[in-house]
């Protein structure tokens, strides 16, 4: 009898992600890292990145960088930050219910009844967000349903009164991440709170992995940053930026899918995930060093999509191309849904593109790259 056909099998190319990567991706997007409060994944990040360099340090707000080539003068730097955005305790009142401060750009609308730890003196505490039921908030037809507010939402940790809350450990000051973690969707779609940007710290954590992996030697010292604070203005990137003194930057970090609704792709530009990274035109982009990952792209037959930034690039690209006397940089973006919620998506093959995009454009960089305008 002969042997049934397997289909797809054959053709489907190799995918560049281990099982190991993998399950790094998901220990490290799990793990809270808060802006300001980011070494827990910082650790997990720097553990798996120590085998694939030569040396690593970190500064004291909790940048980490590995170090491929420490003593060589020129430097490339390939960098993501490291921090999701969270939640300030703010308020504790008599009833034990717990009012908040944002801490970087955390939206409010997403937050009804939804779970989270606070991360207190005496370790983690669940709670929740509470939000009046919908029999209590329609029942005067007279009176415009409520909409979530910061001053509206409060948590419940199950504490009935003050007390009972600060005997938990939760304190004025702890700061409040979602419970949700890393899973996985149909055809290839991931889907995880903090992929903005635990996703870029994994990549260029992965750069640095295939350059070990395949022995390959660089012309000079790759800088592998996973910066702090940038969700709250990009701090971590502008200090590291003044330490290293780069020569030159490739920045990964996520932009926005525009194909969902309730956007305009006449104003965001027309991102797809699936469709391959996506590379921005902007005033820190420097174009030389644009023209060169173009170039990467094409050669490399890695799908590439463009888009335009306005006067910032609202990325740690712009601290590190307007660092010290001037740095050229370039941004390359992997397309998110639902940026900011607890249910950010991506797709695997545009991980996997990125990843090249950056690898290949390491590998052609040199010191004698001419990115001279004149």
């Amino acid at each position: 009898m002969a042997k049934a056909k397997k289909t797809g099998s054959k053709n489907k190319p190799k995918s560049i992600l281990t099982d190991a990567s993998l399950a790094f991706l998901k220990n490290y997007i799990n793990t809270p890292s808060p802006v300001g409060f980011e070494s827990g994944g910082q650790k997990i990040w720097l553990e798996y990145v120590k085998p694939y360099v030569d040396t690593f340090f970190t500064d004291p707000y909790g940048t980490a960088v590995g170090v491929i080539n420490p003593t060589a003068p020129f430097k490339v730097v390939i960098e993501a930050h490291a921090d999701e955005i969270s939640w300030f305790v703010n308020y504790i009142n008599d009833q034990g219910l717990i009012y908040l401060k944002r801490n970087g750009g955390v939206d409010h609308q997403v937050a009804p009844a939804k779970r989270v730890w606070i991360h207190g003196k005496k370790g983690p505490v669940k709670a929740v967000f509470g939000w009046p039921a919908i029999h209590t908030r329609l029942s005067n037809p007279d009176q415009k349903e409520p909409a979530p507010k910061v001053d509206n939402l409060t948590l419940d940790c199950g504490a009935r009164s003050r007390k009972e809350a600060e005997a938990l450990g939760v304190h004025v000051g702890a700061v409040v991440t979602y419970e949700e973690g890393f899973d996985e969707l149909a055809y290839d779609y991931f889907i995880a709170r903090a992929f903005d940007n635990r996703i870029g710290g994994f990549m260029i954590a992965e750069v640095a992995r295939l350059l070990k992996q395949n022995n390959k030697k660089l012309p000079f010292g790759l800088y592998v940053v996973n910066a702090v604070q940038e969700e709250i203005g990009l701090r971590g990137a502008e200090m590291i930026a003044r330490r290293i003194k780069p020569d030159v930057a490739i920045i990964t970090d996520v932009t926005h899918d525009t194909s969902t609704p309730m956007i305009s792709k006449a104003i965001e530009g027309d991102i797809q995930c699936g469709k391959g990274p996506s590379l921005a035109y902007a005033p820190a982009i420097h174009n030389k060093l644009l023209g060169l990952i173009q170039d990467v792209a094409e050669k490399h037959k890695i799908p590439v999509q463009l888009r335009t930034l306005s006067r910032s690039t609202g990325t740690d690209t712009d601290s590190f191309a307007y660092a010290n006397d001037g740095c050229p940089s370039v941004l390359i973006s992997i397309p998110l849904r639902y940026m900011h919620t607890t249910v950010e998506m991506l797709h695997k093959s545009d991980i996997e593109e990125t990843i090249k995009l950056m690898y290949q454009s390491v590998l052609t960089l040199t010191p004698k790259t001419n990115l001279s305008y004149f």
